[in-house]
């Protein structure tokens, strides 16, 4: 149902109001998804729940061929009205209110998984860049499930979604505790876990990876805990001299196309 909206200050759009201070605080287990792509792509989903709309006229008319099947509240304001909404000019003119599945269970998740199967873990990654960045590397080179583990911040964070291209909607993903469950949780289910350092001890073009493999990644700058590196096998990638580290996410990027190919 198409709803016009002509004051910002309606009712009917509070879950829209502020959208960006409201999406560092939480929004109660709801997820903003931001313009087209994404958007499409939460449609096409089917555990992931529409709640509401809010779209420009311009936003509207470019989704005219979904909008009539979509069970949803589908709020339409003018540009002026819509920036006023969410605080600042949003550009897209498409937002929409998300409801996501459950987390799966960490055990279940990987128990699910197919025999030959590569895994990403991630620890400390509170920046909403690296975290879409490292989600698009994991679809696109084939990971099967993403394990969070520490301060990660959230793969449904607006502008998580919108650098990952929409894959933190795609590859399943949940939280553990602390880095040691992590490793526990991957190798009980078989998998062989190595570990991201410039110090590793295995250059990665070296590394064969075997059926199952599980990589994981730390922050930049302190990167991964020292007990996670003694308690893991640790791989490096060979850079020129004077320079030994890359952002994270172009870290994922290359350890997980070396990976893929193993």
């Amino acid at each position: 149902m198409i709803l016009p909206v002509a004051d910002p200050d309606d009712p009917r759009i509070v879950g829209f109001l502020a959208v960006r201070e409201r999406d560092l605080i939480g929004r109660q287990g709801l997820f903003v998804a931001e313009g087209e792509v994404v958007l499409r792509l939460v449609a096409s989903r089917p555990g992931h729940r529409l709640r509401a709309l809010l779209l420009s006229e311009s936003g509207a008319r470019r989704l005219e061929d979904l909008l009539p099947g979509l069970d949803v509240p589908i709020y339409v304001a003018s540009q002026e009205v819509m920036d006023a909404v969410v605080g600042f000019h949003i550009h897209r003119g498409i937002l929409g209110l998300v409801e996501p599945p459950p987390a799966p269970e960490p055990e279940a998740l990987l128990a699910g998984l197919p025999e030959r199967a590569m895994v990403v873990g991630l620890m400390g990654i509170s920046n909403h860049d690296n975290m879409g960045g490292i989600f698009r590397n994991a679809a696109a080179f084939g990971a099967a499930a993403v394990l969070l583990a520490g301060a990660c911040c959230d793969p449904f964070y607006r502008k998580a979604i919108r650098v990952s291209v929409g894959a933190s909607l795609i590859v399943p993903f949940t939280r553990v505790a602390g880095g040691a469950d992590m490793v526990r949780l991957f190798e009980g289910a078989g998998f062989e876990v190595v570990s991201l350092s410039p110090a590793g001890a295995t250059a990665l073009s070296a590394y064969v990876p075997p059926a199952r493999t599980a990589a994981i990644f730390g922050t930049e700058g302190p990167g991964l805990p020292a007990d996670i590196l003694a308690a893991t096998r640790t791989v490096s990638i060979p850079m020129a001299a004077g320079f030994d580290s890359l952002n994270v996410a172009t870290t994922s990027g290359i350890v997980l196309h070396h990976l893929a190919r193993g």
